[in-house]
């Protein structure tokens, strides 16, 4: 019994040093200006990703393709980027006013621009989080690249397999395919990637675009053929870095822009001296919260309230949606779609021309109208990128050579994580923030509680969480540590450490805001990486991530409108 705890103790070491070689490898990189994933500089990276195994790229270590995977790949990459063997990870250097056509991925908010044939330009915008995101992603696909070109290749001369041969004729025709010549093309792309027919059929509909049907075959065939090219030709996929980007990385120059923005606007509209609550969610629930009970007065008055949230979120009720945006902006909402890179748009409400007599949460009137407080919603940040947006928002506001010191009285963090305890949908309530890498922790006193969620049918958990370098790189054994030690995890997420490192600086060292700030962090869990088939690269969480949503949101507004 005693061996076997040593024993995974020191796979959990084995692989938080093989995230520390990664990262420091990516720095290193990135330094360099430039690098060939599949060559003698990616090698670092490959062995480190191997020997990690994360548990979003499911079967990366094995002989089998990876599906599951890929697809999670592909959605936060863009369309394309298979056919490149140059890929440029760029500022924000002036393509968007190009004849180049943005091509945003599926599930990142990244401007991308296909420059020619060969070359893929990726805009970094949202500081190093978002590179090491890209560099681990694009080392998944270029490792399952090869698994595929080691399967087709015959011999050295180049010569591949007839399965590689009929794949390339279906993705080559011109013609659409027929169900029958699908499902042939599917029997040989199913031998190439080690996987069976059902597998590739099952997963088929879910790579597919309207404007692409086919492309989980087109995405296979590129892979291999540009890898079948590095193996035979020597012809090696490349990764670079623009001088620019190297230049700029690390100054807030998105987060000073965005943040003056902010403030510019609550200056013009008389809010900049007012107590102020910042709240870090998304874009729906918080204006949703405020202005679906009176802008939908009928069938919010029929309906559960979480049914008319749910209800909202249906991807196809864009009237029901836009009749709430509506009621929002007449009633003084002020929305602030960035223009800075950061990709964080902004809302602010002025709780004085919101009519709290419709609103089904408690509030205290006469507070609302002695203290006045304004709401500025901003949507999530990435990685590293919540300290800067905080650290940048906090500062004073400078106008005609005055410093005005803005009146932020609580800071509210809502957000989706990676539960190791408990399901998706389940809510977690941290007491601390710990770093991963380092013993940097951040205890903090959570305005919310457990019992504030308790009571909803919704499983409720408190305690530290870790705050991880990427959530693409965990494995099971690392997180099993986590939880099972003295630490107590209860969750993982991607920016809670570098928000409460901003707020204790303007807090408590540089005195930008009040001592005593009030702040809150509340998450629902979106997968629970521990438990096979509940991963990240599952699925989302659909409608079950409606109610903790709303659950949380409601609870955070009450507490504005009431302390």
């Amino acid at each position: 019994m005693g061996n076997k705890k040593h024993h995974e103790r020191t796979r959990a070491q084995e692989s938080t040093n093989a995230i520390e070689r990664m990262y420091i490898t990516m720095r290193h990189l990135f330094n360099r200006g430039f690098y060939k994933p599949m060559g003698i500089s990616g090698e670092t990276l490959r062995q480190s990703l191997l020997l990690l195994r994360p548990e979003i790229y499911g079967s990366i270590g094995e002989e089998k393709a990876e599906l599951e995977g890929l697809l999670y790949v592909i959605d936060r990459l863009p369309i394309g980027i298979e056919e490149c063997t140059f890929i440029n990870l760029t500022s924000d250097e002036g393509y968007s006013n190009s004849h180049f056509k943005a091509i945003i991925p599926e599930k990142r908010r990244r401007n991308c621009y296909r420059i020619d044939a060969e070359q893929m330009n990726i805009e970094i915008t949202r500081g190093r989080s978002e590179i090491y995101d890209i560099l681990t992603h694009l080392t998944f696909l270029f490792v399952e690249s090869h698994k595929i070109s080691n399967r087709v290749i015959i011999d050295e001369s180049g010569a591949t397999t007839r399965d590689w041969t009929k794949l390339e004729n279906a993705v080559l025709s011109k013609n659409k395919l027929t169900q029958s010549e699908r499902e042939i093309a599917i029997t040989h792309t199913a031998n190439i990637l080690g996987r069976t027919f059902n597998e590739l059929r099952a997963a088929y509909a879910d790579f597919a675009t309207p404007s692409q049907p086919e492309r989980l075959l087109h995405i296979v065939y590129w892979l291999g053929k540009l890898a079948i090219e590095e193996l035979i030709n020597n012809n090696k996929r490349t990764v670079t870095f623009s001088p620019v980007l190297r230049e700029r990385l690390g100054h807030h120059i998105h987060g000073e822009i965005w943040a003056d923005t902010i403030k510019d606007a609550l200056y013009k509209n008389d809010l900049l001296e007012r107590p102020i609550h910042i709240i870090s969610a998304n874009m729906h629930s918080v204006m949703n919260t405020l202005f679906a009970p009176s802008a939908l007065k009928t069938g919010a008055s029929k309906k559960d309230v979480y049914s008319v949230y749910q209800s909202l979120s249906v991807r196809g009720n864009n009237d029901l949606r836009n009749k709430v945006t509506k009621e929002a902006l007449q009633n003084g909402m002020i929305y602030i779609e960035d223009a800075s890179g950061t990709k964080i748009d902004v809302q602010i409400f002025d709780a004085c021309k919101i009519d709290v007599s419709k609103l089904d949460i408690q509030v205290n009137e006469s507070l609302i109208q002695s203290e006045k407080p304004v709401i500025v919603v901003m949507d999530y940040a990435f990685g590293e990128q919540a300290y800067e947006t905080i650290d940048e928002l906090l500062k004073p506001y400078k106008i005609k050579g005055k410093k005005i010191h803005l009146n932020v009285e609580s800071i509210s963090i809502m957000g989706k994580a990676g539960i190791l305890e408990g399901g998706k949908g389940d809510i977690m309530i941290p007491s601390a923030h710990i770093f991963e890498g380092t013993a940097d922790n951040y205890p903090f006193n959570n305005e919310l509680s457990k019992k504030d969620m308790e009571g909803h049918g919704i499983n409720v958990y408190e305690g530290a969480m870790i705050t991880v370098l990427g959530t693409s790189l965990q494995n099971k054994d690392i997180l099993k540590f986590f939880y099972n030690s003295t630490w107590s995890v209860i969750g993982l997420e991607m920016e809670g450490a570098h928000y409460q490192k901003a707020i204790q600086a303007a807090s408590k060292v540089r005195g930008s805001i009040s001592p005593n700030v009030k702040v809150r962090y509340a998450y629902y869990a979106s997968d629970n990486p521990l438990e096979t088939g509940a991963t990240l690269a599952s699925g989302g969480l659909g409608t079950t991530g409606v109610k903790p949503t709303y659950l949380i949101t409601r609870k955070i507004i009450e507490q504005i409108f009431n302390q």
